[in-house]
């Protein structure tokens, strides 16, 4: 039922027309499609789940100094219970996750200014970790870059219309760990759905599923591990900037029998953005807003305040 696309139709220019017209299909219906032939060293996927567990397998206090409420750049650790389900007074999720964004130093003028979602990421003591993690963040970005080319074809939109929103964007790169808990996989099925904020999510999972997407027609389905892809999905931003032309999918992830690896690259756009309705999509469905602004609301409605959590 899911839509799977060679993406060396588009990147090589074998055929990007029907790659592009595919792809526009996907997000019109599910919302979701599998990418094969991205691209990416299939080294470096399994270099990205394996630091990933190993960076979760460090004690609590290790991991705790690094924690993301600590940060205003949405970066860090967030603990078991810190990731609630279904907005601000939604249910705290067992899952740990770990967040990195473009890379900077302290002391880079957009930093000092406090631009929003501008900050230095905060790394765990671990030199392979961080590097693995750089290269996998500029491979993503390339590809996510890439994939909104695509976009501007389905969506007869001039070339080159989204670079300028994706220079250095609030891209994040999000780790997340989920523990065995067969009872709470059995107590899941009126869960919320949950939709990503930003333009594309790229997903990278360890092979033991257990993602589902919920139809136009509320139907739950399980989404089926194709080899070595990705799984693309469209976020809230994208489903906003072409007016409903496109669909945010509403998705959960079921919670594993056994310990679950997945890593999300979430392809937001540059904080000053301005999501607005294309022209010529008929009426606005969404009033504009500037992407910092939206993405910090979401945000807000994610995570559990330091505050709150003691």
């Amino acid at each position: 039922m899911t839509t799977v696309l060679d993406f060396r139709l588009h990147a090589s220019g074998q055929d990007p027309a029907h790659f592009s017209q595919q792809m526009g299909a996907a997000c019109r219906g599910l919302g979701l499609f599998h990418l094969t032939e991205h691209g990416i060293p299939a080294r470096l996927l399994a270099d990205v789940l394996d630091r990933s567990a190993r960076f979760f397998a460090l004690p609590e206090e290790e991991k705790a100094r690094l924690d993301i409420r600590q940060s205003q750049a949405n970066r860090g650790w967030a603990g078991p219970g810190v990731e609630l389900r279904g907005g601000r007074y939604g249910r705290p999720m067992t899952k740990e996750s770990y967040s990195i964004g473009l890379d900077l130093r302290s002391d880079d003028p957009r930093v000092r200014a406090g631009e929003p979602f501008r900050g230095s990421n905060l790394w765990p003591e671990d030199d392979l970790f961080r590097d693995v993690m750089r290269d996998y963040y500029k491979e993503m970005l390339g590809l996510g870059r890439g994939l909104m080319r695509a976009v501007e074809r389905d969506l007869d939109l001039p070339q080159g219309f989204f670079q300028p929103h994706f220079t250095e964007p609030m891209a994040t790169l999000r780790l997340s760990y989920y523990p065995a808990d067969p009872w709470f996989a059995e107590a899941q099925g009126d869960d919320p759905p949950q939709f990503d904020y930003g333009a594309l999510t790229l997903v990278l999972g360890d092979g033991r599923g257990g993602l589902q997407v919920q139809t136009s027609s509320g139907q739950w389905i399980d989404v089926p591990e194709v080899p070595g892809s990705l799984i693309v999905m469209v976020g809230d931003g994208l489903m906003r900037w072409s007016n409903d032309q496109y669909r945010a999918v509403p998705h959960r992830l079921r919670s594993p029998a056994r310990p679950r690896h997945v890593a999300a690259f979430y392809l937001d756009p540059n904080p000053d953005s301005l999501i607005a309705p294309l022209p010529g999509t008929g009426a606005a469905q969404y009033a504009p807003i500037r992407a910092a602004e939206y993405l910090r609301a979401r945000l807000d409605e994610t995570y559990l305040p330091m505050a709150q959590s003691r």
